[in-house]
């Protein structure tokens, strides 16, 4: 496999981060301008929300077979291009508002999975660094656009807010259209062996299960914390605050997290892990305290946050430190994170549906606490082992 690389690597790794999540996460923040501007109910967008953690859970599996077809940074141009018409074709009508978001969630969903791929591909020396560049990009480009998301639907309307976010989208396309003359080509197995072997390897197991309950602690703390909050007695300008702090706290863990994970023996990641687990845990069992006190909350959430801040950059540089190959670290990154999704679209419906069955959070929360313990173990049994393929 070739070693070559474009110039334009590290700004394109950086400019994917903003790509993964940013061209849809900051609609919900407008999901009423949108409404009224369709003239629909707004629970009727809810789907909107949900559409992107379903296509990435339909469509992980799928990438490194068309890394093999295709090669990576060509596939990557040929994704980006998709996810910059995508996007464009929001703004014509409300059908097209949800095929562009299914377009948008199939090829985030590629690029989620096979960009550590890329990574170890191109400079396998550099996996900490470089895991770090893209997913701080990712956090730094949602808190941007999410501060300035309505003041741009004010001075115009919901379709210049989508018009800006296609925007960043070609721009992406266009840092990294120059790597794709330094393609990597994924070498081609029988696709059906290969899952076969997977699936029979314990330590593949777990890190499905570690990854998948992973998203689904992130996406249901995120869903329900505010809720639960107001609930409680506090304010919708303080839930607001702690909704903010939630995300804001995944800054300093994505900067540092990636490069720690890489560089610390296995028994000092075993120490960050229990860290990082204790302190997600209190967090959640805090759950269980009917309280309107703001500094609990913050304190609730900051726990909380710190977990789950930490464990998905521990995820993705596992994929590359844990297998040998760049198609290992596909094949890999694709089943945990098909999984991942699944789960993590089914979380946050399930703690609601639950509230409804029994009147009270108690069981939800109680659940969500023992699938913690149960992930925890999972990290443990995966840190055992310096390679998983």
């Amino acid at each position: 496999m070739k070693k070559k690389h474009s110039a334009f690597l590290l700004p394109g790794i950086m400019m994917l981060g903003i790509a993964l999540r940013t061209p849809f996460t900051v609609l919900p923040i407008v999901l009423t301008d949108i409404a009224k501007g369709l003239q629909v109910p707004v629970n009727s967008l809810g789907l909107l929300t949900s559409l992107p953690l379903i296509m990435f859970a339909l469509c992980s599996a799928f990438a490194p077979r068309l890394a093999q077809k295709v090669g990576l940074e060509r596939l990557f141009s040929l994704v980006l291009l998709a996810l910059t018409l995508g996007s464009l074709i929001r703004i014509v009508s409300l059908p097209l508002l949800y095929a562009g978001t299914i377009i948008l969630g199939a090829a985030i969903a590629i690029l989620n999975v096979l960009l550590p791929s890329v990574i170890q591909a191109n400079q396998p020396h550099r996996i900490g660094f470089l895991t770090t560049l893209y997913i701080t990009s990712m956090g730094l480009s949602i808190t941007l656009a999410s501060a300035v998301a309505v003041p741009i639907v004010k001075a115009s309307s919901w379709r210049g807010l989508i018009l800006v976010l296609t925007l960043v989208c070609l721009l992406v396309l266009l840092v990294w259209l120059p790597n794709s003359r330094h393609n990597h080509r994924l070498t081609s197995k029988s696709h059906d062996s290969q899952l076969g072997a997977l699936l029979r390897n314990p330590k593949v197991w777990a890190l499905i299960v570690f990854g998948g309950l992973q998203s689904l602690l992130f996406y249901t703390a995120m869903t329900w914390l505010p809720t639960l909050a107001l609930q409680a007695g506090l304010s919708k300008d303080a839930t607001g605050m702690l909704a903010s702090v939630f995300s804001l706290i995944s800054l300093p863990f994505s900067m540092t997290i990636p490069s720690l994970t890489a560089r610390l023996s296995a028994q000092k990641r075993r120490v960050m892990i229990s860290l990082v687990a204790a302190s997600g845990l209190t967090g959640i069992a805090m759950l269980l305290i009917n309280t309107d006190s703001f500094v609990y909350w913050l304190i609730l959430n900051l726990l909380i946050g710190i977990s789950v801040s930490a464990l998905f950059p521990y995820l993705m540089v596992t994929f590359s430190l844990k297998t040998s190959t760049p198609e290992q670290t596909a094949q890999l990154s694709g089943l945990a994170q098909t999984g991942g999704y699944i789960l993590a679209a089914l979380g946050p419906s399930l703690f609601g549906f639950s509230f409804d069955v029994f009147q009270s959070w108690t069981p939800a929360i109680i659940v969500l606490f023992v699938l913690t313990i149960i992930m925890t173990l999972t990290l443990f049994y995966i840190e055992k082992f310096e390679k998983i393929l």
